[in-house]
């Protein structure tokens, strides 16, 4: 007898459009359907999302899985057991809509044909991409040695290729087809990723990726870096740290993450260079000479670019009075085991709709980079309102207590209760096909024994991740300093990542609010809950040159031990090319 899946059933009664699965939660029954999702599954055809991540009994996609799901554009199937075989059945044919797939974490040693691997994927005309629209494709964590050229004929639109932790022994390699159409291949990839992987390799050809800003080689076997990486035009960000290269010239800036003197120096032939490779870089010379006179207007973007990043200043812990730290608890190891926090001062939200812009940007960050909240969760808190130090904690249901942003005290089960009972009210109110709002983030606790909480010195809890921020420290208008909260039950990185961009979002807000002069308007949802601002009605408030300032914030264990120090010197790197770090 098959197995029952009552969450089929439910997002099929619902007409759902988004759909996460829990994967130590439904391992049990994969496995009973011989390690291949429920062809229930197929019966969801408005379905645009889903999710089905950490189930090492799944093996395989089953057949038709393209074909029934012809709106999907998020699928992440991160740290299964699928193979290659297990791939190519469901991903048979075209996905026109699919803007991100995640197999990362999966035992494949080569790519299903639909990603470009050795067969043409069934269904697709002559010609045909089968995934036009996808812009991030994360391979990371498998055991694949080489990629074709197929790849770029599947995903003409891959904007984020992320292949470390796999075997690759050269890049680009094979991924580059020998002819390509006018745009070249990839004419949109911006970040290539293959940092772990076994490349004794860098070749030539990187330079035939017109838009590459981002690109991380590093913990490989290179011994050289090819010249050519000068003649990208927009790479901005580069890491080669821990290879064995010859140069150590070169190895120094590398280690110093001088990307900019990294490209100058193999722009400039290196040292030690014979006559033959001095030919070659004048002729190297004069191609880009002709090429900059063709498309004049790149180096005046890249210093426009370059002209108005912004700036935020890192104050370190040995540098602040009184730093505040978060101690950790050996509890959310088991719940939700990764925190990364910072302070951020000198915000502007007083004029004009400021705050209903930062509100908007935190939920598209969840939608986007935090998938969902699937991958993470950011909690914005107004600093004046914390006594630290502050604890990440765990507690059961029935006795953790929150006062959630605009309702009154509850225990943490009474709240989710509360919320699934609004979330369908609201859905047959409103003849919805899916819940809105934070209804949406209510399965990520399915099957906790205790919730995750950050708690101040004074015992009031003012996080409750993924679901709600407390009251007390809800951001109003008037808030200068924030205290910046990112969780995760996936990964630290992933923290880091979304910190990276938060603060990266903050300071894009903060500059647009100043330069836009701005007078205090009224903001009906936040007036109404953060009552006078000590200002005079119609003032503005006057740009300043000064820039934010990232506090650093200490996790600890229970003993004091070091877990995590943001921001580190390795982090804001990945938005170095937007943002000017003082350290």
């Amino acid at each position: 007898m098959a197995a029952a899946w009552p969450e089929l059933e439910a997002a099929a009664r619902g007409r759902r459009r988004e759909l996460a699965l829990p994967g130590a939660a439904v391992a049990e029954r994969v496995a009973a359907g011989g390690g291949r999702l429920p062809a229930a599954l197929l019966a969801l055809p408005l379905l645009q999302s889903l999710e089905l991540s950490g189930c090492a009994a799944l093996r395989e996609l089953g057949p038709g899985l393209a074909a029934a799901l012809p709106a999907l554009h998020t699928l992440v199937l991160r740290g299964n057991a699928l193979g290659p075989a297990g791939l190519g059945a469901g991903l048979g044919g075209p996905l026109p809509a699919l803007r991100l797939l995640d197999l990362s974490g999966n035992g494949l040693e080569a790519l299903p044909a639909a990603l470009g691997g050795a067969a043409e994927p069934a269904g697709a005309p002559e010609g045909a991409p089968a995934f036009p629209q996808l812009r991030s494709l994360n391979l990371s964590g498998n055991r694949l040695r080489e990629l074709g050229p197929g790849l770029a004929r599947s995903a003409p639109q891959l904007q984020a290729l992320l292949l470390s932790g796999n075997r690759l022994r050269a890049l680009p390699g094979g991924l580059l087809p020998p002819a390509a159409g006018p745009g070249g291949p990839f004419p949109l990839l911006s970040r290539l990723e293959a940092a772990d992987n076994e490349l004794a390799e860098l070749g030539a050809d990187i330079a035939a990726l017109p838009a590459l800003k981002s690109l991380d080689v590093a913990n490989n076997r290179l011994q050289e870096l090819p010249a050519a990486l000068a003649d990208c035009p927009r790479l901005k960000e580069a890491n080669f740290r821990g290879n064995q290269l010859k140069d150590k010239r070169l190895e120094k800036m590398v280690n110093g993450c001088q990307t900019k003197a990294i490209l100058e120096y193999l722009r400039a032939g290196g040292r030690g260079k014979g006559k033959a490779e001095g030919a070659r870089e004048e002729a190297r010379k004069k191609k880009r000479e002709k090429q900059q006179q063709k498309d004049g207007g790149d180096r005046e973007q890249d210093e426009l670019e370059e002209a108005s990043k912004l700036l935020v200043k890192v104050l370190h812990v040995s540098e602040n009075a009184a730093p505040l730290v978060v101690k950790a608890s050996p509890g959310v190891k088991d719940v939700r085991p990764f925190i990364v926090c910072c302070v951020l001062k000198g915000v502007n939200l007083q004029p004009g709709n400021a705050l209903k812009r930062f509100l908007s940007t935190q939920t598209k960050l969840h939608e986007d980079i935090c998938e969902k909240r699937t991958a993470a969760t950011i909690a914005t808190h107004d600093l004046q309102s914390i006594k630290g130090p502050l604890t990440y904690d765990v507690q059961p249901p029935d006795e953790l207590k929150i006062v959630p942003l605009g309702r009154k005290e509850i225990k943490a089960k009474d709240l989710l209760r509360q919320l699934q009972l609004e979330a369908e009210e609201q859905r047959k109110q409103k003849k919805r096909q899916n819940v809105s709002g934070l209804h949406k983030y209510l399965q990520l606790l399915d099957g906790k024994d205790n919730y995750p909480c950050l708690v101040d010195a004074e015992g009031i809890v003012i996080s409750f991740p993924p679901i709600t921020n407390s009251e007390k420290t809800k951001i109003r208008k008037d808030t200068r300093d924030l205290f910046l909260e990112v969780t995760s039950d996936t990964s630290l990185q992933i923290c880091k990542d979304v910190m990276d961009t938060l603060i990266l979002k903050i300071a894009e807000l903060n500059r647009f609010t100043m330069e836009s002069k701005e007078d205090l308007g009224s903001d009906n949802e936040s007036d109404a809950l953060c009552g006078p601002v000590n200002l005079n009605p119609g003032q503005s408030i006057q740009p300043t040159n000064f820039p934010l300032v990232v506090e650093q914030v200490r996790v600890v264990d229970t003993d004091g031990n070091l877990k995590v120090l943001y921001p580190s010197k390795t982090d804001l790197t990945t938005v170095s090319s937007l943002l000017t770090v003082i350290r």
